[in-house]
């Protein structure tokens, strides 16, 4: 088995997020990966950015609602150890910019977590689903407390 080298965080800031965090850092520990980070926006209004608009942490905007979330982003990384260039924030749909970025960062393994549905959520489907069935690499789907 080769060892990842290339890992992606998946969060969404849900108050779970630190647990799936701890299982990616992990692994990047274990196999002496580089760990990506990525949150993609999906819950705040965007006026006049398409879909795939990758947001810069670096530079201050006047939207409140996407300052919050950028914050969020840094602080989140701060605590990884996670280079900057490796911090990534992007306007659109999930599934889509999560395999999207993991094929264009040769990611070798995507660390989701995931809420264990079932029944009719299953089969309208969950982004680790998703995630799970289009990936082009090794995903972890990682069973979040309480689930």
């Amino acid at each position: 088995m080769n060892h990842y080298q290339n890992i992606l965080l998946t969060i969404d800031f849900s108050d779970d997020d630190h647990y799936v965090a701890h299982k990616a850092k992990q692994l990047a520990d274990i196999f002496n990966a580089k760990l990506n980070i990525l949150h993609v926006l999906d819950n705040i209004a965007m006026p006049d950015t398409a879909y795939g608009t990758v947001i810069s942490l670096d530079i201050n905007s006047t939207y409140e609602a996407l300052e919050v979330e950028k914050s969020k982003m840094i602080y989140i990384s701060n605590q990884l150890n996670i280079e900057s260039s490796r911090r990534w924030m992007i306007w659109g749909e999930p599934k889509q910019e999560i395999i999207r970025l993991s094929q264009q960062e040769n990611i070798d393994l995507i660390v989701t977590g995931s809420h264990g549905r079932h029944g009719l959520a299953m089969l309208l489907g969950s982004t680790a689903n998703s995630i799970l069935h289009y990936a082009s690499c090794d995903v972890l789907a990682v069973r979040l407390p309480g689930n």
